[in-house]
């Protein structure tokens, strides 16, 4: 039995050999990077100097970009160097930093998203009250707790993860995923304590969450069926990007989720990477551009005042 001390690095077997194409899809890489990159800091930017928007739901969404910042560069820049490389291979160290990151990430995204879902939820079957209770001071102790949370709980993940004794160093990704780690536990019942841990882990970062998003939702639906066509309207305007946010992550975490624990040998390598790379791509570069683009309309038609959303 080989003690998991004794392998130095990992093989990601997730790469297969794309010929004279890599160089293509090394340009696609990159340019989805740099876009992601230059859209998520422009809004940053925008919601930090401008002090019209320092409303809840635009530090919320600040949060956010912040976020999706963290997850893509976690997996961009080695996803471009291992493209153009023959060896795959990574060190034990990078690859549990790696793993930190992507999941911390996926965990910051959702419970991102539903404490977005409840502020909408204040602000429209609340309006008179949304202020006093959605507070500076309030808003800042809510993003405090996701992030917090999220690393706290995910190191705990990882230090139950580097003390199993493993009998194998290859992943069938092309980054380092805890699940695939823990599969290579020597023995299963050294993994009892991780499939638990996993389990309360799995209730509080997205049953918790998904029933925060599915009552707020609700709520605003009941206040919306009693409402006018004009605050319906608004309602959904206010929403669209959200839900159109909510949809584009749970779809991508659903495709990671189900291909880690079933047989998809089936798949072209090419879908089956970018199934494996679709929530680390795909909201990082599709939110800032939907939020921008929502935000920009409101700045035109409203006079820079985000109250008038609500």
């Amino acid at each position: 039995m080989e003690n998991s001390t004794q392998f130095t690095s990992f093989m990601l077997a997730g790469y297969s050999d794309s010929g004279h194409l890599k160089y293509f899809y090394l340009i696609i890489l990159t340019v989805l990077y740099i876009s992601i990159v230059f859209a998520n800091i422009v809004l940053i930017m925008v919601i930090c100097m401008e002090r019209s928007l320092h409303e809840p739901m635009y530090l919320f969404m600040c949060s956010l970009f912040v976020n999706e910042l963290y997850g893509s560069t976690a997996l961009f820049p080695a996803l471009m160097i291992h493209l153009v490389s023959d060896a795959h291979s990574v060190s034990t160290v990078y690859c549990y930093l790696q793993m930190f990151s992507i999941y911390t990430y996926g965990s910051i995204e959702f419970s991102n998203l539903a404490v977005m879902s409840y502020d909408r939820y204040l602000a429209i079957c609340y309006p008179l009250q949304y202020n006093v209770v959605m507070t500076p001071n309030r808003v800042c102790f809510l993003v405090c707790v996701i992030w917090l949370y999220s690393f706290v709980k995910f190191i705990i993940t990882l230090s139950l993860t580097i003390r199993l004794k493993l009998c194998g160093n290859v992943i069938d990704k092309v980054y380092c995923d805890n699940y695939l780690v823990v599969k290579l536990a020597c023995s299963t019942s050294d993994t009892t304590v991780n499939n638990i841990y996993g389990l309360y882990g799995v209730v509080l970062s997205v049953v918790v969450p998904l029933i925060t998003i599915l009552f707020s939702y609700i709520k605003i639906l009941t206040i919306c069926l009693k409402s006018s066509i004009e605050t319906r309207q608004k309602a959904f305007s206010t929403c669209t990007p959200h839900l159109a946010s909510l949809l584009n992550f749970s779809f991508g975490w659903l495709f990671v989720f189900l291909q880690s624990r079933y047989e998809t040998a089936d798949l072209p390598a090419i879908l089956h990477t970018t199934f494996f790379v679709y929530f680390l791509v795909c909201p990082p570069l599709f939110n800032p551009f939907m939020y921008g683009i929502r935000m920009v309309n409101i700045r035109q038609v409203r006079g820079l005042n985000p109250k008038n959303i609500t």
